[in-house]
């Protein structure tokens, strides 16, 4: 059976009502059903199924789409993810893509490490509640104020120690073959001589699971006396702190609803905070925060706030986040808390109204991090200068043309400088080639340029587009145009059309040469440097690859557009202007997820 059978199959079959009342609680209306959005926090119902045509909409936040798009956007779900899940739940059977031989081989691979950490995960956790050896843990979570019910929620557990249980407990309960893979994860370590000995004694184990749950690692926390303090299991196939959040999977509900998360740094912080009331919260797992980390929770969240110690290693902390959630352009806070207290002290002490009245007193990130040069340097001559310098990462780090023309406005602003000084200063120094020759030319001209620099996918775009001149033709009948408007690379593009219009041979550097000295010159020197550096890829390859991009690009565009007049039909109450509306927003998101399947 054909891809695009079996989805008019599922979606045929499927009740969305069915679906969605597996979350929301639904009342029939008419012949619509309405319940509270679980995309966004509302008292009243906004939100609409109609079982009829299939699709739902809210008339609070805007989100709309049939059942693949709420099971997408609710499980945070790519396309084929969501088929196999409703495929499942209706018993039927989707034919699978043919594996190579390695890649049976790594899917079967870490199929046993999750299923070994589930293993361990449920004999350390049987013996913290239940054995002799895991009194004094348990005594230790009651002092912590933790319950059984929500240590349970966590699957904390303990692994016993040596003095009561050996140096190999592990070995009492797995086989040989399990034993492999648990010294590969980082639960056991190899004897010098023969054999195995655990690698986790006398700690609390806190599990860090992935979105679907499964047990991809442990954070362990020493009971007795010993050394390190806190212990996590090693990288391995399934298990990479920096892309893990301690609490994501228990928690990812509360901060959908809520379109925020609030970020700690302790394990027991984030267990203190859940356990008095602050439910939308998560913890990297005792790195620095990472981009992969935000990306992540992103998923669930607009904006996220660090509730962090108000001691200097949790300014730093603060202030070296922020170039993170700039990057990932995600609006950041921080709540500092006073002086000798963490999150787990602050809200067993005051309670979860003063924590929750402290968040809400937080302060935007990037202010935060300008307030604190400040202090340190103050604003004399030289201390201004010191300030530049630390604002560095920031601007650098914004994701686009617009936020770092904001960021400069705003804190030039803050300097009393202008902000082509500003961008100067910044400039001065740093950057890669193509960024400095954009500032030389900028110098040069009364009017600083107005053009925009090329993000990652735009460079690519470029690059191929003057490395292959043969399909010009396909790539501008395909919008390329679009892609790179308000760009240098549109300017390279409308000149490279110019000269392949003249019916004649196009070579690089001939465009190179036919371009004065500026931006444009320097990113295409930049590309054609960089072009030997590139894996080689066929051409055709590529061109196909560029070309769902582009079809994906414009799909979402006019998505975009009709969501906004979906919004302006709610407002004017046009009920049959926006039945309309949603029916072709429904039709433009399925061809982006009949591409995405046809991509596979």
């Amino acid at each position: 059976m054909a891809d695009d059978d079996i989805v008019a199959q599922v979606k045929e079959q499927v009740d969305i009502v069915q679906i969605i009342g597996e979350n929301v609680e639904l009342r029939r209306s008419g012949s619509r059903y309405v319940g509270l959005c679980p995309f966004h926090g509302e008292k009243t119902p906004s939100f609409s199924v109609n079982a009829s045509d299939q699709f739902f909409h809210c008339f609070g936040c805007g989100e709309s789409g049939d059942v693949f798009s709420y099971v997408m956007k609710y499980h945070s779900l790519g396309f084929p993810e969501a088929l196999k899940m409703l495929a499942g739940k209706l018993g039927i059977v989707l034919p699978e893509r043919r594996r190579s031989a390695r890649e049976e081989a790594l899917s079967r691979k870490k199929e046993a490490m999750f299923k070994v950490n589930g293993k361990v995960q449920k004999l350390y956790s049987k013996y913290l509640m239940e054995a002799a050896g895991g009194r004094e843990a348990r005594a230790y979570l009651r002092g912590r104020g933790i319950n059984s019910e929500l240590a349970g929620r966590f699957g904390l557990c303990y692994s016993p120690s040596v003095d009561v249980e050996g140096w190999h407990f592990l070995g009492n309960y797995l086989t040989e073959a399990e034993l492999e893979i648990a010294c590969e994860l980082g639960l056991v370590a190899r004897k010098k001589k023969a054999g195995y000995y655990d690698r986790f004694r006398d700690r609390l184990l806190f599990p860090i699971n992935d979105l679907s749950g499964r047990i991809c690692g442990f954070g362990g926390r020493i009971i007795g006396d010993g050394q390190p303090k806190y212990m996590n299991s090693p990288d391995s196939l399934v298990f990479n702190k920096g892309k893990l959040l301690l609490g994501l999977y228990q928690q990812k509900d509360f901060i959908r609803k809520s379109r925020s998360f609030c970020l700690v740094e302790g394990n027991f912080d984030l267990l203190s905070l859940v356990a008095n009331g602050v439910e939308n919260v998560v913890a990297p797992l005792g790195t620095a925060l990472t981009r992969e980390q935000l990306r992540l929770v992103k998923r669930f969240a607009d904006t996220g706030t660090m509730l962090f110690d108000g001691d200097n290693a949790g300014i730093k902390a603060a202030i070296r986040s922020v170039p993170t959630f700039l990057a990932e352009q995600l609006a950041g806070k921080v709540a500092l808390l006073p002086g000798g207290d963490d999150p787990d002290t602050f809200i067993r002490r005051e309670g979860k109204k003063k924590t929750l009245q402290l968040l809400e007193q937080a302060q935007p990130l990037p202010e935060f991090a300008y307030q604190q040069f400040v202090e340190e340097h103050g604003l004399s001559l030289d201390g201004k200068s010191k300030i530049i310098e630390d604002l560095k990462p920031l601007v650098q780090a914004a994701a686009s043309s617009l936020q770092r023309s904001v960021i400069l406005a705003h804190f030039a602003e803050q300097l009393g400088l202008g902000v082509a000084t500003l961008e100067q200063e910044l400039s001065a120094n740093s950057g890669s080639m193509s960024e400095q020759a954009s500032f030389s030319e900028k110098k040069q001209h009364a009017a600083p340029s107005r053009v925009k620099k090329l993000d990652a996918a735009q460079k690519r775009f470029v690059q191929f587009m003057i490395l292959n001149p043969a399909f010009f033709s396909e790539l501008e009948e395909a919008g390329l145009r679009n892609i790179l408007e308000g760009s240098c690379g549109e300017i390279l593009f409308l000149q490279m059309k110019e000269m392949l219009g003249k019916d004649r041979g196009f070579e690089p550097e001939e465009l190179m040469g036919s371009l004065p000295e500026g931006p444009e010159r320097a990113v295409m020197a930049e590309l054609l440097r960089g072009a030997g550096d590139v894996e080689f890829v066929e051409p055709q390859q590529q061109l196909r690859e560029l070309l769902f991009f582009m079809e994906m690009y414009n799909l979402r565009r006019e998505s975009e557009r009709l969501l906004k007049e979906i919004a302006q039909a709610e407002s004017g109450q046009n009920s049959r202007q926006l039945e309309e509306l949603l029916l072709k927003k429904i039709s433009v998101d399925s061809k982006m997820q009949q591409l995405m399947i046809d991509s596979e």
